[in-house]
């Protein structure tokens, strides 16, 4: 009894503070989490009425589901549908994307609330006080249970008017996919002695469950396939929510969770404070890195390429699907009118290309507020006041990351036409266009980043929801027929409709203008502001 007595002693010494941890961890996240919850609820909810404005009758969803059964490329693209009724019919339109958004809120979660703050410093500071020393990451992943089952509570709750017992398995499934990369991130954030690394490892991790899963998709129309059955994202289709559920697929989300927090914390418990299993290894100090605008492209660089082959990737996919999914919505009229909406009447062929190009622009905002904000990161951290401290200047510091931001989405649209060229077959130049047609309302969303690091930095991170405010215009407002004033709040409401569509030169000359105005505005405030301590 009396060393049951001092085990138990123990281990309650290890988890010491974690509840002061968890609260702390809640309040900084109390603005990104809601964000990321809500969108991804609204996402999901948003989906039923879609669904029966598009297929209103049961012969319309069988005849849906019969074509998409001989359809490989699109099971590779969103899964495998087991059942006519609009339930199972969301599930499967929104199941793949709403998982992968959840795993990517979650391991986003856990990566800030353990190696950030080890980055930092202040998980040294913290571990000074009364704390044990697996409790940051218990709060961790609690924060992070705390967003996935706030999620599955909202998406239950949403549809239980579909089924209530599809959908408790649809909610506990994303809050399970979201678990699985929670507690798959804390394993990476032990071997890795970098936020940024963990946050690409963990991102890559994720691409490759969702490759797995496309690869089984198209091979099985059933999501039979041994490579479904390796992906956490093909576990949430096998769940098979509104379609005679599968309850005991759950069991393999909890022992995934189990044996990977186990890993977790036998890592956590082997290491220093700060160290970690795989060193980064110390680059050159002098050459390549001797400009801000070189350390900026190395800093950047891993990301630019993660996203560069991601888009031409996409661009791909959806540049095979092209035809099929012109195919797939010519005879109903309710699919048409959303594809007109979001890509012009030209035809429905162009239409398809203008919204599948738009699509990758919202997205490509992303990728310019990410590289923004990483100024952000760089300042907060306290990495940039050496670099300002040499004869550097803040502009020309500032610059090295814009260049990424602006630069980089150039790129990555670019690539994502020639992806569209390659998939499509035909028509080079058209796609191409289509694709940079984007960048000006891309360029925009970078600049209110750019004005908002510059003027508020505090207020930074609302960047990030300007962007998903847009995502969710662009994306939704379309199916949900908004008002013209809704859809004109985004700027990529104000694009010309390529290929198909006329180029109007006007919007895009001011969207570049505006871009240019919000960015020099708020490099000029960065100019005469203090950093932060």
């Amino acid at each position: 009894m009396t060393t049951l007595a001092v085990r138990a002693s123990g281990r309650s010494r290890q988890l010491a503070g974690t509840g002061t941890l968890l609260r702390f961890a809640l309040r900084r996240d109390r603005v990104s989490t809601p964000v990321w919850v809500a969108v991804n609820a609204l996402m999901v909810l948003s989906m039923p009425g879609t669904l029966r404005s598009l297929y209103g009758t049961t012969a319309e969803r069988v005849g849906l589901v019969t074509q998409l059964e001989t359809n490989a490329s699109f099971r590779a693209l969103i899964g495998p549908v087991f059942d006519t009724s609009v339930g199972a019919l969301t599930a499967w339109r929104v199941g793949v994307y709403a998982a992968a958004l959840g795993a990517a809120m979650s391991m986003l979660i856990v990566v800030r609330h353990t190696r950030d703050e080890e980055e930092s410093g202040r998980q040294e500071l913290v571990a000074s006080g009364a704390v044990g020393r697996r409790a940051p990451l218990t709060a961790a992943l609690l924060a992070a249970a705390v967003a996935d089952a706030a999620l599955a509570l909202l998406v239950t709750a949403g549809l239980a008017g579909q089924g209530a017992g599809g959908a408790l398995a649809f909610g506990l499934g994303l809050a399970g996919v979201g678990m699985v990369f929670a507690t798959l991130a804390a394993i990476v954030a032990q071997l890795t002695e970098s936020a940024r690394l963990a946050r690409g490892l963990t991102a890559a991790l994720l691409g490759a469950a969702f490759v797995l899963r496309a690869a089984g998709d198209s091979a099985a129309d059933d999501g039979s396939s041994p490579l479904t059955w390796l992906s956490p994202l093909g576990w949430l289709e096998n769940l098979r929510s509104f379609a005679d559920e599968r309850w005991w697929v759950l069991a393999l989300f909890a022992a995934a969770v189990a044996a990977q927090a186990a890993v977790a914390y036998a890592l956590a418990g082997r290491r220093d404070t700060g160290m970690s299993f795989l060193p980064t290894r110390p680059g050159p100090a002098a050459g390549r890195l001797g400009t801000a605008g070189a350390l900026a492209r190395r800093l950047q660089r891993g990301g630019v390429l993660g996203w560069s082959a991601g888009f031409f990737l996409a661009g791909v996919v959806y540049g095979g699907l092209t035809d099929g999914a012109a195919g797939l919505v010519r005879d109903n009229d309710s699919a048409r009118r959303i594809f007109e909406r979001m890509g012009g009447h030209s035809g429905l062929t162009e239409a398809f290309l203008a919204s599948m190009t738009g699509m990758l622009g919202l997205i490509a905002a992303l990728f310019a507020v990410a590289s923004v904000l990483r100024l952000h990161g760089e300042e907060t951290s306290g990495r940039a006041e050496p670099v300002l401290a040499c004869a550097v200047g803040r502009l020309r510091w500032a610059a090295g990351h814009l260049t990424i931001a602006f630069g980089g989405s150039a790129l990555i649209m670019t690539l994502a036409g020639l992806g569209f060229a390659v998939g499509y077959g035909k028509e080079v130049v058209p796609v191409l266009g289509a694709c940079l047609v984007q960048l000006p309302a891309v360029w925009v969303i970078g600049g209110v980043a750019v004005l908002l690091y510059g003027a508020a930095p505090r207020l930074a991170p609302a960047a990030w929801g300007v962007a998903v405010a847009v995502l969710l215009i662009g994306w939704v407002g379309p199916a949900l027929d908004a008002p013209r004033i809704v859809l004109d709040l985004s700027p990529f409401g104000h694009l010309p409709k390529l290929p198909g569509g006329g180029m109007e030169w006007g919007p895009v000359l001011t969207l570049t203008a505006l871009a240019a105005a919000l960015t020099a505005t708020g490099l000029e405030a960065l100019r005469r502001r203090d950093l932060a301590g």
